[in-house]
C-alpha cells in the first residue's frame, strides 16, 4: 500500500469542537463501529479499545496491559455519505528520557478500501518514563481532533485506523452526515500474534505495518495480537486466542523469549506445546501456521537479554549475552527456528492443518543487506513492506490459508 495522499485540515486537527454544527451527526463509538478490538472499556469520556479482554488484564503485568492497549490494527468502520469527518481523540505518548522523541502518532483514512488521507490529532498527554528508574510521570493534556475533509461524494465503506503506537481514547466521532456500520463483507477473520514488529514498529503509519499490508493484499479481515516485547507465550494470550473466533491463526514467536532471556531451551520446548494445545482446545481444525524469527544478526548466535544503546545520540540495541552458553540451552534464534521447525514437524503428523515457516523466508540475511535494522532489533518502513510481500507470497499461497 503506497502512502496516502493527505485530505487533512491541520487548522481544526487541534482541539475538539464541543457544539455539533447544524447538519452534522454525532455517532457514539462503540463496538459495532470498531474491528481489530477484542473488547470497549467505557471511560468518564468515550471509550478505550482493548486487544485483551479483562479476565486476560487481569493476569498481565503491566508492561503487557500498556501494549495491548495501544490500539495496533484497530480501526473504526462505517458506511456514510459524509464529506468530511472528525474524531476527538485523547491519546497518551509515552517518551523515553534520553532517547529521541517518537514521531507523531498517525491516523490513517481509506475509503472503499483505498489510502485517502493521513492525520494526527494533537494535544493528548505525555508519560515520560526514566530509563534508568524505569519511574514514569504522567503530563495530562487537552483532547485533539483527527479531521479528515474532500471525501468523495455517494455512499462509501470508510476506516480510520489507529495509531499503533500509544494509547487512544475515542470521545466523538463527527460526520457531516449520518454513519451505520459497515455490512460484513463476508471476508475471512486472520487472527495474528507476534511481537513489536507485527505490533508496527517503525512503520510508517497504522496501515503501513506488515500484517496490515498483508491483510489488505489477502483480502482478510485482520485482529493483531502483536504485543511489543511481549510475545512470550504467555497462557492469557493463549486462552485469549483459543476464546477469539478465527479462520486463519499465525504465531510469531522467539524474539522476545531471545531479548528477554525468559527461558532455557527445556522451558521453550514445553511452553510452545503448551500454547498450540491451548489454541487446538477452541480450534481443533483452523489452519494455524507457526512462523519462527526473522534474521537478526545482534541474536542469531548471542542470547539476550538484549539492552538498549543510546551512546552515540540514537536508539540502537545490543546483545549481553555469552555465545557459549547456548550449549546449555540459553536461547539464539538459530536454536528457537530448529526447535520450532521440529515441534511443528512432530505436531503435524497428526494435525494436518498445522503449519511452520521460516522467519528468514520473510526476512532473510539478503535483505538485511538490502534494509538494515535501523536499530539492530526492527525493520523500517520499507521492511514492513517487504515482509508483507514475503508473507502474503509464502503464507496466503500455501495450504495454510486454503
Amino acid at each position: 500500500m503506497d502512502d496516502p495522499e493527505p485530505h487533512t485540515d491541520h487548522d481544526a486537527a487541534h482541539a475538539p469542537a464541543h457544539d455539533t454544527a447544524p447538519g452534522w451527526t454525532t455517532t457514539p463509538v462503540g463496538p459495532e463501529l470498531l474491528r481489530g478490538a477484542l473488547e470497549v472499556e467505557h471511560t468518564a469520556r468515550g471509550v478505550l479499545p482493548h486487544r485483551l479482554p479483562a479476565r486476560a488484564r487481569l493476569q498481565a503485568p503491566a508492561e503487557v496491559a500498556e501494549v495491548e492497549a495501544q490500539p495496533a490494527g484497530v480501526r473504526l468502520a462505517f458506511r456514510t455519505r459524509a464529506t468530511t469527518v472528525e474524531l476527538d481523540v485523547l491519546a497518551t505518548t509515552t517518551v523515553y528520557r534520553g532517547a529521541p522523541a517518537p514521531p507523531d502518532a498517525v491516523y490513517d483514512l481509506l475509503v472503499d478500501g483505498l489510502p485517502a488521507g493521513r492525520a494526527t490529532a494533537g494535544g493528548g498527554n505525555v508519560r515520560t518514563v526514566d530509563t534508568a528508574t524505569w519511574a514514569a510521570v504522567l503530563t495530562p493534556g487537552p483532547p485533539g481532533t483527527v479531521r479528515f475533509a474532500g471525501l468523495p461524494e455517494g455512499t462509501k465503506d470508510v476506516e480510520i485506523w489507529l495509531p499503533y503506537r500509544g494509547v487512544h481514547e475515542l470521545i466523538a466521532l463527527r460526520t457531516d452526515a449520518p454513519v451505520q456500520p459497515a455490512p460484513d463483507r463476508g471476508r475471512r477473520v486472520w487472527l495474528h500474534h507476534g511481537s513489536s514488529i507485527s505490533h508496527g514498529s517503525n512503520a510508517d503509519g497504522p496501515t503501513g505495518t506488515w500484517p496490515a499490508l498483508a491483510a489488505a493484499r489477502a483480502g482478510v479481515e485482520l485482529v493483531n495480537l502483536g504485543f511489543s516485547g511481549n510475545a512470550l507465550l504467555d497462557p492469557f494470550t493463549a486462552r485469549t486466542m483459543r476464546d477469539t473466533p478465527a479462520d486463519l491463526i499465525s504465531l510469531k514467536v522467539g524474539i522476545n523469549l531471545v531479548n528477554h532471556d525468559l527461558m532455557r531451551l527445556r522451558a521453550f520446548t514445553a511452553a510452545v506445546h503448551g500454547f498450540l494445545d491451548t489454541l487446538r482446545d477452541g480450534h481443533p481444525t483452523t489452519p494455524l501456521l507457526v512462523v519462527s524469527p526473522l534474521h537478526c544478526p545482534i541474536h542469531e548466535d548471542t542470547p539476550g537479554p538484549a539492552a538498549a544503546d543510546l551512546s552515540d545520540g540514537r536508539l540502537r540495541f545490543r546483545a549481553l549475552g555469552d555465545p557459549a552458553e547456548a550449549a546449555q540451552g540459553r536461547l539464539t534464534l538459530r536454536v528457537v527456528r530448529d526447535e520450532l521447525a521440529r515441534i511443528t514437524a512432530a505436531r503435524a503428523t497428526d494435525d494436518p492443518h498445522l503449519h511452520h515457516l521460516d522467519g528468514r523466508a520473510l526476512y532473510g540475511q539478503a535483505d538485511f543487506d538490502e534494509f538494515p535494522l535501523p536499530d539492530d532489533l526492527h525493520p523500517d518502513a520499507a521492511g514492513h513492506r517487504r515482509i508483507a510481500d514475503r508473507f502474503a507470497g509464502h503464507a496466503f499461497g500455501s495450504a495454510w490459508a486454503r
